[in-house]
C-alpha cells in the first residue's frame, strides 16, 4: 500500500490509502478520535493503575503515543502490545505532526516508540513498555492476557474479515475479567458478534463525525 498524508479537521494528520479508498483515522479529527475512543472510553474506563493493552492495528503509532502520555501523566504502568501486518515506512512517520499537535515535549517519546525494534519487548519509559509485533493477528493468538483491547482495524466495508465473529472471538479470548474492548465502529453486526462471544456491550456517543462507538466488557469471572 502507498498511504498519503492528509490533514484531518482538527489539524492532525491522518493517512489515506488509495488502494482501499480508506483513511487511517476519522477525517473529522485524528487525534480527537483516538483520545476519545481509546484513551477516554478505553484505558481510563478500565481505571486500574496497571494495564496490559492489546492494539489491533499499530498504524501511525498515534494510539500508542497517547497511551504512553496518559501513563506518564497519570503514573499508570502500561504494557502495550500492538499487531501490525504492514508497518509504515520511516519517511512517512517522520512527517507526522502528532507531537507538535498534542505536546511538543513528547517528540522524543514518539521517536522512541517508532524506533523500537519489532517483535521484542522494549521499555520506552518507566511507565510504558512496548511490544510491536509484525504479524497478522488472525494467524496467531495474542501473546499474553490483556485488560484493554483497542480494535482499530480498517472499517468493515474495507476489511470485512477483521470484523467477523470468529476473528473477534479469537482476539477477545485473551481479554481478562473486567477488561474493556473499544472500537470506533458501531455497526450492528459487530455489536451482535461481541455479544455472541460473551461481552457486555454498550453503544456510546461517538467522537465528532460519528454517531456512536462500541465498548464491551468482559464480566465473566
Amino acid at each position: 500500500m502507498s498511504p498519503k498524508i492528509k490533514l484531518s479537521d482538527d489539524g492532525s494528520h491522518t493517512l489515506f490509502v488509495p488502494e482501499l479508498d480508506e483513511h487511517y483515522h476519522s477525517t473529522r479529527g485524528a487525534v480527537q478520535e483516538s483520545l476519545y475512543v481509546y484513551i477516554e472510553r478505553g484505558l481510563r474506563a478500565f481505571g486500574e493503575a496497571r494495564a496490559t493493552v492489546l492494539e489491533i492495528g499499530f498504524g501511525t503509532g498515534l494510539n500508542a503515543l497517547l497511551t504512553a502520555i496518559d501513563a506518564i501523566e497519570h503514573n499508570r504502568m502500561v504494557h502495550y502490545v500492538s499487531y501490525e501486518k504492514f508497518p509504515l515506512p520511516a519517511e512517512i512517520v517522520a512527517q507526522l505532526n502528532y507531537t507538535h499537535f498534542v505536546a511538543p515535549q513528547y517528540a522524543l517519546l514518539f521517536e522512541k516508540i517508532h524506533n523500537a525494534p519489532w517483535n521484542e519487548q522494549v521499555e520506552i519509559t518507566p511507565q510504558f513498555s512496548l511490544h510491536k509485533i509484525q504479524a497478522d493477528i488472525v494467524q496467531q493468538p495474542p501473546i499474553i492476557p490483556c485488560n484493554a483491547i483497542y480494535y482499530d482495524a480498517f472499517a468493515p466495508n474495507k476489511q470485512a474479515e477483521m470484523w467477523s465473529e470468529d476473528v473477534l472471538r479469537h482476539v477477545c479470548a485473551y481479554l481478562q475479567p473486567g477488561g474493556i474492548f473499544v472500537t470506533y465502529c458501531a455497526q450492528g453486526h459487530v455489536r451482535r458478534a461481541l455479544k455472541a462471544i460473551g461481552l457486555q456491550v454498550e453503544r456510546l456517543p461517538g467522537p465528532p463525525g460519528k454517531w456512536e462507538m462500541l465498548r464491551g466488557r468482559n464480566e465473566r469471572g
